[in-house]
Order: C-alpha cells, then structure tokens, then sequence
C-alpha cells in the first residue's frame, strides 16, 4: 500500500467514525506507528486532520462513537469529573448524565457515603454498584451502544426522582454561555425540573464550537464546571451562576 492510498484509508475511517486514537490506526492499518505517524503528518499539513494527544479527527467533525470520544479530552475530562464530585456530598441523591464528560465523575464518587446515582449510562452504574453506591438505572433503549440509554421509558422514570445535584454536559456551548440542543434534551428537561441544583459541565474544546440549535443558556444552570475560564463579560451577564474551574 503507498502512502498516498493509506492516507486515504485513514481519511475513510475518520470519516466513519468521527475521532480515533493513533493506536486504533496503527492496528486498523497494520503499520508501524512511525509510518502511521509520518501519514498523519503529511494529513495535518494539508489541513486535512486535527491532531490531539494520542488522536486524531478530521476537520469536519461528524458524530464520534464513544469509545473514541471517551479517550478524546480524556485529560481534560478527568479534571472536570474530579472538580464535580468534589460538590457531592454524603447522603446526596444524584443524576450523572450518559456523557463521557460526567462519567468521569467515577473514581472520585467512591466512598462517599449513602450517595444515590441516577443515570442512563448502563457502564457508570455496573462500575458504581461494584463499589457499594446505590444506583438507579433509568432504563429504556440502548441508543448510542454500548451504554447510553434513552426512549419514553427513561423520561419517565427519570419524573419519578428527585435529585440534590443533577450533572450533565453536551457536545458545544457558546463563549456567550449558550448551551448545545442534542439528543437528550427531553431528559435533561424532565430531572432538571425535579433537581435542587444543575451542574453544567464543559471542557474548553467545546467553546464556540458549531451548533444548530441552542438547549439553554448558563441562567439556566447554577454552575459551570469547565477547564475553560469564560471571560468576565459572560460572568456578569450570569450573576447568579457559579463558575468552577477544574484545575491540575
């Protein structure tokens, strides 16, 4: 195969599949990493492909499975997760949304204390149930495999709890503070009606990111959770939103 024909393969399956990691490429194309690597170069010179650390996407992003988009801001996200779970408390009730963003949130939800879960991402409440957190699995459909849940089932056992903190996060949001619409807009709808508090979180790859259509904007959040310091206009404009940012 010449370089000209792996570079095409490796455009097609980014086109496929939104985001990979250059170990995903490296097997997918049975080539070294230093060759897989001198491809991605010649890619990034055209402007063909963004690289981040250990990935790669095109330009044009389309819609990345999951297993990829968890490991992309994977870093990032890591923060976020921490900087929200430092919020929770012992005896909390708690929704964590289906995003890689909040399920981030994991590690540093075990051992507190009679904490409840929330949550339509099947994978978040096994490994939590493992660690002796209660955890309520809405239920419903299998959307985006292999975890993420959702359907009128979802929406309506998700009416049924109310919940101290309720944690979700989507694919853009504005440096302005408008937040994305998505595919779960009902659901967010539906516990951010019955929850004391909503935390909204964000890495700094998602600002001003495109967008069609707008979900809420941060007066409707009581805090932002980001490794993104929005500016100071956008702060005043939301005096009564709080703005955490996740740090080292």
């Amino acid at each position: 195969m010449t370089a000209k024909e792996r570079q095409e393969q490796i455009l097609e399956i980014l086109e496929q599949k939104g985001y990979v990691t250059v170990k995903y490429l490296v097997s997918a194309l049975q080539y070294s990493s230093a060759t897989v690597n001198r491809d991605l170069n010649a890619l990034e010179s055209r402007q063909l492909i963004l690289r981040s650390y250990g990935g790669v996407e095109p330009v044009r992003t389309k819609y990345v499975q999951i297993p990829f988009r968890a490991h992309k801001m994977h870093t990032e996200k890591k923060r976020i997760g921490r900087a929200a779970a430092a919020l929770v408390q012992d005896g909390d009730t708690i929704y964590i949304d289906s995003s890689t963003t909040a399920q981030c949130m994991e590690q540093y939800l075990i051992g507190k204390k009679d904490l409840t879960v929330i949550t339509n991402n099947i994978f978040l409440a096994a490994d939590l149930s493992s660690h002796d957190v209660k955890v309520i699995c809405l239920g419903g459909t299998v959307v985006e495999a292999p975890c993420m849940l959702y359907g009128t089932e979802t929406v309506q056992n998700a009416a049924r709890y109310r919940v101290d903190k309720m944690f979700f996060s989507t694919s853009a949001v504005t440096e302005g503070g408008l937040i994305s619409a998505g595919f779960y807009d009902l659901l967010f709808k539906t516990v951010a009606a019955n929850a004391s508090r909503i935390y909204y979180l964000v890495d700094h790859k998602k600002v001003d990111q495109p967008f069609q259509a707008i979900y809420c904007d941060f007066s409707e959040v009581d805090c932002v959770i980001s490794d993104y310091d929005f500016p100071a206009e956008t702060k005043k404009r939301y005096p009564e939103t709080e703005f955490v940012i996740a740090k080292e």
